[in-house]
């Protein structure tokens, strides 16, 4: 049987087909037939939000949080489609599945500077997996399967629909929307025997092997297969950058975030290791500045990744498996069981675990916990207060950075950052996205005063909708980490470095949430406990010492000489 229906009424019919619960968005008369056609589909909860791009950052973490489409949809075209260009960028860095929906000029507007006009079809290329623009009305379910397959199938990553206004208001005869499991592969790729059984073998006679696990086990739960493993191996396990919650905080052989980035037992493993198992990691940016000064020039790196273009890209590998991370983590498992050649690395082992435990009982020792408030002593603070369960976001910045090993993620998908686009202003908006996906869950969000003044209008949609997260601002009264670079490498030339911020914790009454503010770091915990424990949007107002800053890409300024 077939019905007619506007191009509008169409798109959430697809959006009711593919099982989508929550949509953000900001209205614009550019889609009015779409919002009306939401108006009728309660099983779809809109989140209106203040910015698109903001917007954007909630589908985002949303969709890392359920492991689902995050739906972001710019009412209108022109501005509104513009603002979601650094969302997606973010997105697509992340290889996060966010499906965007924009409203477009109508066909016969197109290259006459029209109102509002912007080639959206070529704005959006650059920033996403794919972009469409429908043609027709009667083409709109069809590019929504399109849409929703492109974003999910690996590397998963965002993609935009653009919607003319002739399009949603177009009339079409309509059959049966198809469901997810008619058309999307629900499958993933395993190992050949022959690459297990000869990767087995290599990782059996190590001395020194190490796994990095990375976003292949982390987006895809996979922490058990990965400790497996380890288990089986007896030898460590490092994460990758931004993805230090891959792996259970607790595990004995979990020795953290590993690189330019990370703690200083995990990367020393990695660069004594003589055998690595990169386990779902592309071994990119954040994990080696494509530099041996982070990972042994001499060691055999096999690296399993389902994106075949990534194996071997930035370090020639022994072996190379394009398959599905924690699947092949189970399988080296299996086959490990078989082998009767094993070297036990037994002081390799020892020897770390003697060198973890010393690191984080100086972790602890080294906090600086006098006034003013020290990063380290702050982060301190937040290792014995948050929840083991809480759901952890930042940005970046110099804060944020010095953070995101600093911390102990206990529940595997527990880290959200924006880590490999650097991007400020994301954490606050992310925040939200998650606790949509999972109400239940405690939600803390770490910015700096900068990055939340950027963002902070979105504290009406967390009051108007429910969405109580936790924002602990470090308020540093500065751009960080810009500062530390101009203080270390241009001689204390500051230029733009220093921000002028309201107290946030007032300001977050003035929206209906609640504030807290701690100027010494004894007031941080009962701050953030009574956050927490509110029933609504809080925000923790923390003093930090505007001294205390950290040059982080110290590589960038080598031919200064600093």
């Amino acid at each position: 049987m077939t019905k007619e229906m506007s191009g509008g009424q169409a798109a959430v019919e697809a959006l009711k087909a593919e099982e989508v619960a929550h949509v953000f968005g900001l209205i614009g008369s550019a889609t009015m037939e779409l919002f009306d056609a939401l108006y009728d589909a309660p099983e779809i909860g809109f989140i209106g939000v203040h910015d698109e791009r903001t917007g954007v950052h909630m589908a985002d973490g949303y969709a890392r949080a359920s492991g689902k489409p995050g739906v972001i949809i710019a009412g209108q075209n022109g501005p509104g489609a513009t603002n979601l260009v650094t969302g997606l960028g973010q997105a697509r860095a992340a290889f996060s599945p966010v499906v965007s929906i924009a409203g477009m000029l109508s066909h016969g507007h197109l290259y006459r500077d029209a109102f509002q006009e912007v080639d959206q079809q070529a704005l959006f290329a650059p920033v996403t997996k794919k972009t469409w623009t429908a043609p027709s009305a009667d083409r709109v379910p069809e590019l929504m399967r399109e849409a929703f397959r492109t974003a999910l199938s690996p590397r998963q990553g965002p993609v935009q629909l653009n919607l003319p206004r002739d399009v949603l208001s177009g009339q079409a005869e309509f059959g049966p929307m198809q469901r997810p499991d008619d058309y999307r592969n629900m499958s993933a790729p395993a190992g050949h025997d022959a690459d297990i059984t000869r990767a087995a073998g290599s990782l059996a006679a190590a001395a020194r092997p190490v796994i990095i696990a990375g976003g292949g086990i982390k987006n895809t739960r996979g922490h058990a297969a990965a400790t497996a493993l380890a288990e089986a191996l007896n030898c460590p396990i490092v994460t990758s950058p931004g993805h230090g919650d891959a792996i259970p905080f607790g595990h004995p052989l979990n020795a953290g975030q590993m690189g330019p980035r990370g703690n200083a037992v995990a990367s020393r493993l990695v660069k004594e290791a003589d055998v690595i198992l990169a386990l779902g990691t592309r071994l990119g940016f954040n994990s080696t500045f494509y530099s041996y000064d982070h990972i042994n020039p001499e060691a055999a790196i096999i690296q399993v990744e389902l994106e075949p273009t990534a194996i071997a890209r930035f370090f020639p590998v022994a072996q190379g498996i394009w398959a599905d991370a924690p699947t092949v983590a189970d399988q080296l498992t299996a086959a490990l069981k078989t082998q009767t050649d094993r070297a036990r690395a037994d002081d390799w082992i020892n020897g770390f675990t003697t060198e973890r435990a010393a690191y984080l009982a100086e972790r602890d020792a080294g906090a600086v916990m006098t006034h003013p408030t020290q990063p380290s002593g702050l982060f301190r603070v937040l290792r014995d207060v948050l929840p083991h369960d809480a759901a952890v976001t930042m940005d970046a910045g110099t804060l944020c950075l010095q953070a995101t090993d600093a911390l102990n993620y206990h529940t595997p998908g527990s880290l959200f950052t924006p880590l490999d686009f650097g991007l400020v202003g994301f954490s606050f908006a992310c925040g939200l996205g998650i606790k949509c996906a999972q109400p239940d869950r405690p939600v803390v969000s770490l910015m700096g005063d900068g990055g939340f003044g950027m963002t902070v209008s979105e504290l009406s949609t967390a009051v108007d909708h429910g969405l109580n997260t936790v924002t602990v601002v470090m308020n540093n009264q500065c751009w960080g980490a810009e500062k530390a670079y101009q203080r270390d490498f241009f001689n204390g030339r500051y230029i733009g470095a220093d921000v002028s911020s309201p107290p946030y914790d007032k300001l977050a009454e003035l929206y209906g949430a609640r504030g807290f503010r701690a100027e010494k770091l004894n007031e941080v915990a009962p701050a953030v406990e009574a956050a927490l424990a509110c029933g609504k949007p809080a925000v923790v107002d923390v003093a930090v010492d505007p001294d205390a800053l950290y040059s982080f890409r110290r590589d960038s300024f080598k031919h200064r000489g600093g």
